[in-house]
């Protein structure tokens, strides 16, 4: 097995949700997947890493789409036992005065050199626990604000229990993915008092646990930063004067906000692409915020034949994805045969799957995220006339879509019926597919087997974007606004292609309007013609995204940056 489960490990990992797994749904989308390319990649590195996270039996969930296009949520349970290992330690949290009884179940995530990271999944699900309280780790993302908040308890101040149970006693560095899992900050609070024979925290102790911790934001949406009511907290959480007392440190006015109780009580704190970094310091003024741009676990989503071209031509792409600036030295129409055996697969896929009707040989558009109104997902169907006429006039494009809507996105799930409709206008001209429950299995595939990936955020909304890196590596040029990580990772012409404006400062000024006739003037004068007309400079676009986005936007040079940066920096 490795290491034991209580090694010394220094990093503890916290996330509300990982994507580890294809068989376990324990993840939503982009956050979730982005912790388990991080801890892959701790796991390669030999980063002494611990990762915790919540149970959710019940799955995110799993999407059926009507004939118009709208979104029918399912449950989508799975085989937690046959998956994960049962830990036999327990520990327990207070949750509105109840005891509510915790175990965690291990899985293990084994790197290139067979270095182990444990994830521990908190599961409250146990007979002793009420019917509500067992079902407080369920659901990724479901319930109120109450639920929420019971949930945020049980990672948070029972994550740092349970690691301690496990053995985990000389963690130098807490990892706070996000904001939910920031009440660990109080768990921490209580230990530095209780060492100092203390009752209550205080300031001193606050200084103890900012060293320990680190905090990554991801979210420039307000929406996206968790604030519960004190009211509320205080009936969840309990009467601790001493803690809500801190008012100027913890939280603002009678809000409990999830994201400043973690900037306050963390050394270091980063944004997640370096726009987003700035976006950060303007929305958190005085909060010093750097940035550590996001990156995808190589291994896992590069595809298969270009697996085996990388390794052919860079033998150890896998353990120094660095290595991969060297794709510029393997010959093109190998490049180009790698590409089209995933693009077949793709094709064949969606046929089966939606009776489209594809062709391999036409220009491929691909565009898969979760559907939600500031993403745009329509946005190439701004002008349905004119993207007919490019296809008719300048060469034939064809269109794959994936993403599932939050279940109370009202606005996302319009979105998607409204490219639907698009489909529906667009018949014959312009082929569109939708491909139902949009997963990592399907992402992988979709990033990888289309000619050019799209990305179409309402800028600065766009904190990162991690699907354009993966279609990097796999060749695939992005078609992208300038926001995120494309604001590093462009280079006009050789990279893939901007839409529109760059932004300054937080956006207000930039002209979005631009964005529609900008993506039909790249389409139809730059890369239609590129495709179909110069087929050795469009290869060469597709071999510079492997070899300077692929080698850098990936989390083997993400997570150095942590080690260096952030998890031994003091």
């Amino acid at each position: 097995m490795g290491q034991t489960a209580n090694e010394q490990r220094s990093v503890a990992y916290f996330s509300m949700e990982i994507g580890i797994d294809e068989r376990m749904y324990t993840y939503s989308g982009g956050l979730g997947v982005l912790a388990g390319d991080t801890i892959r990649s701790a796991a390669d590195l030999k980063v002494p890493m611990v990762a915790v996270s919540l149970l959710y039996r019940k799955g995110y969930f799993r999407q059926r789409l009507e004939e118009d296009g709208w979104q029918r949520e399912e449950p989508a349970p799975w085989a937690v036992e046959e998956l994960l290992q049962e830990e036999s330690r327990r520990v327990w949290v207070m949750v509105e005065g109840r005891t509510v009884h915790l175990r965690a179940w291990r899985y293990e995530v084994k790197g290139v050199g067979g270095f182990r990271v444990p994830i521990y999944f908190l599961d409250a699900d146990l007979p002793e626990n009420s019917e509500w309280d067992r079902e407080l780790t369920q659901s990724l993302y479901g319930g109120d604000e109450h639920y929420r908040l019971s949930q945020e308890v049980i990672l948070g101040i029972g994550g740092v229990r349970m690691l301690r149970a496990l053995g985990h006693e000389n963690i130098q560095s807490f990892h706070l993915n996000e904001g939910h899992a920031a009440l660990l900050t109080l768990e921490l609070l209580d230990e530095e008092a209780k060492r100092a024979g203390r009752e209550s925290i205080t300031e001193e102790d606050c200084e103890a646990v900012r060293e320990k911790c680190v905090f990554t934001t991801h979210t420039p949406v307000p929406a996206g930063h968790d604030k519960f009511p004190c009211e509320l907290a205080r009936r969840v959480i309990g009467p601790r004067e001493d803690f809500f007392a801190l008012k100027g440190v913890l939280y603002e006015e009678d809000i409990l906000n999830m994201t400043y109780l973690a900037l306050n009580m963390s050394r270091y704190i980063n944004g997640v692409a370096q726009k987003h970094g700035e976006v950060s310091r303007l929305m958190f003024a005085g909060y010093s915020i750097e940035a550590i741009t996001n990156g995808v676990h190589a291994a896992t989503w590069v595809s298969e034949p270009f697996q085996r071209l990388f390794d052919r031509y860079i033998p150890v792409w896998q353990q120094d994805n660095f290595s991969l600036r060297y794709a510029l030295s393997i010959p093109k129409p190998e490049v180009w045969d790698a590409h089209m055996q995933v693009k077949k697969r793709l094709i064949g896929f969606v046929n089966w799957e939606t009776g489209a009707g594809m062709d391999e040989n036409v220009l491929t558009i691909g565009y898969a995220r979760r559907a939600t109104t500031y993403k745009r997902g329509d946005l190439l169907f701004h002008d349905i006339e004119r993207l007919r006429r490019i296809s008719a006039e300048t060469g034939k494009i064809q269109v794959i879509y994936a993403g599932k809507a939050h279940p109370r996105d009202q606005g996302g799930k319009e979105l998607i019926k409204r490219i639907f409709q698009a489909q529906q206008a667009l018949g014959n001209d312009v082929m569109v597919a939708y491909l139902e429950n949009y997963n990592m299995t399907l992402g992988a595939m979709i990033t990888a087997g289309v000619d050019i990936w799209l990305n179409t955020p309402e800028p600065p909304m766009e904190a990162s974007g991690t699907s354009g890196m993966k279609a990097s590596l796999n060749g695939v040029p992005n078609l992208s606004v300038l926001d995120g990580w494309w604001i590093e990772g462009h280079i006009e012409g050789l990279t893939g292609w901007s839409i529109g404006e760059p932004t300054h400062g937080k956006g207000d000024e930039r002209d979005h309007s631009l964005d529609a006739p900008s993506l039909y003037d790249k389409l139809e004068h730059a890369i239609v013609p590129l495709f179909y007309h110069d087929r050795e400079r469009f290869i060469d676009v597709m071999i510079y995204s492997i070899a300077i986005n692929g080698s850098f936007f990936n989390t083997h040079r993400m997570v150095q940056e942590y080690v260096l940066n952030a998890y031994f920096s003091r």
